[in-house]
């Protein structure tokens, strides 16, 4: 069963599975037959837009990040060589297969009996990056049980982390009561909360480091096609600093700042086609939960209505608002320095780079575009993410080579930057693999701790984390918001 499940995934892809789930969310929430349909077929087409865009910038972007390291002289042994790796890898293993089963059954259960308010489900993709996580542990630990109570762990958290953001994403990026709910993209909520009266106390948020504030003040030059163009010049420059003096440098300088205007100008056209798949579930669920706060005679705001749930979305939904890419693409050429200068760093940061758009999406919600923030924040957990992947180099070099994919020649140690230079998620996992009874309740102690004060008290925090956004000077949310 569960191998004809990975054959049917594994043909089909997500740009076919993920739509027949929207499809059927739709008719479950009672939207027309035709309207469902055509929700699944905006999936489809901005998946497909999606994937077209990375795959012809991924290769461009990742030679001169390479040339970038190539002039830096980093010789490190553990080489960032991309998610895809891993996501092969989660789907050869029992664990993962097993999770991606009766994860999907989990999600709809946990959202049934109202444990979480994120219908999760509706990105059933992105449950691959539980997957490797079960997988890696399974590898190292050759418990079955442990393993896949691991990815079921990382599940419960992320729905936790991925409600307390959610009405600040979906009014940032303009997506009505949707949400991101990754593994691989959601702990930066932590860093995102607990750092910014420090940034404060900085100044930070009276800085007008904001797409809003450039397009003002810099009026063409500040537009995110300009600014595309700009960074690529940057990032081009950077990758070519030691053979400025030839034609095929500046060729390739230039390509690179004309494809980045491209992924910054086109990226927002194909999310605005992607999210009119959710438009039709989003009116639903505005609908019911007006009709059942109407019932009880309440007088409630999105903020306070406890009743108020979310669509989990692909985060290729924020890819492309201009404060998220710039903060992203600002931090490629940082991560790489300090990957070079940070002390016992043995992680080489190269094709997941590229991710770095993803990673940042629930900073840039939560401090309302505050770009200058983002990096800051980007910096210090990026950075802890470089030594959780250092430690985690041979457990998942295994784990791949072992159900995956065989390793690249002359390559000893991979690793993902994006899905294992993940702080929170290595002291999970540390916890797990230790066996230990004593750090795994607490681990969980810490979750139900928190999911308590969440279901109690989710109108304070979404107040407290309005307020903390509202701080940021100068910017009132995305210009690229969808509109209905």
């Amino acid at each position: 069963m569960l191998e004809t499940v990975n054959r049917i995934f594994q043909v089909f892809g997500a740009s076919v599975v993920v739509p027949v789930m929207i499809f059927i969310v739709a008719l479950c929430l009672k939207v027309k037959p035709k309207t469902a349909m055509m929700s699944a077929f905006y999936a489809g087409v901005g998946l497909t837009g999606f994937g077209w865009i990375i795959q012809a910038f991924t290769p461009t972007i990742t030679k001169i990040i390479k040339q970038m390291v190539n002039n830096t002289g980093i010789k490190l042994p553990i080489v960032d060589i991309g998610w895809q790796a891993g996501s092969l890898a989660s789907f050869g293993s029992s664990v993962g297969l097993s999770f991606f089963v009766f994860g999907l059954i989990a999600e709809l259960l946990l959202f049934a009996l109202g444990i979480t308010k994120i219908f999760m489900a509706s990105n059933l993709w992105n449950n691959f990056g539980f997957m490797i996580w079960g997988t890696t542990c399974y590898y190292v630990t050759h418990n079955f049980w442990l393993s896949l109570g691991l990815s079921f762990f990382m599940l419960l958290y992320t729905l936790v982390l991925a409600e307390i953001q959610a009405d600040r994403w979906s009014d940032y990026y303009g997506v009505k009561n949707a949400s991101v709910a990754s593994l691989h993209n959601i702990e930066q909520v932590i860093p995102a909360i607990l750092l910014d009266p420090l940034w404060n106390l900085l100044g930070f948020n009276k800085v007008k480091m904001t797409p809003e504030y450039f397009k003002n003040k810099l009026g063409v030059f500040g537009e995110p096609t300009t600014l595309g163009a700009l960074l690529g010049l940057i990032i081009g420059i950077l990758g070519n600093l030691n053979s400025l003096g030839s034609l095929a440098a500046w060729g390739q300088i230039f390509s690179v700042a004309v494809q980045l205007s491209a992924v910054m100008t086109i990226f927002p056209l194909i999310t605005n086609v992607f999210s009119k798949a959710f438009t039709p579930l989003a009116d639903e669920i505005d609908k019911n939960t007006h009709k059942n706060t109407a019932k009880a005679k309440e007088s409630v705001s999105e903020t306070t209505n406890k009743k108020r749930w979310f669509l989990g979305v692909d985060d290729g939904v924020g890819y492309g608002e201009p404060a998220t890419i710039i903060s992203g693409v600002i931090l490629i050429p940082i991560m790489v320095l300090i990957a070079f200068i940070l002390p016992g760093n043995k992680t080489l940061p190269i094709v997941d780079l590229i991710s770095l758009p993803f990673m940042v999406e629930s900073i840039v919600a939560l401090t309302r575009g505050n770009i200058l923030k983002v990096i800051a924040n980007g910096i210090v957990w990026f950075s802890l993410g470089l030594y959780a992947s250092s430690w985690l180099g041979s457990f998942y070099t295994g784990a791949v080579s072992h159900y995956g994919v065989a390793l690249p020649a002359g390559i000893v140690l991979i690793t993902s930057f994006n899905l294992m230079a993940r702080p929170l998620n290595a002291l999970v996992f540390a916890a797990f693999v230790s066996q230990n009874p004593l750090l795994i309740g607490l681990v969980v102690l810490i979750y139900l701790a928190l999911l308590f004060a969440l279901r109690r008290y989710r109108p304070q925090i979404w107040q407290y984390l309005s307020k903390m956004a509202d701080k940021n000077r100068g910017y009132s949310g995305s210009d690229e918001k969808i509109t209905y």
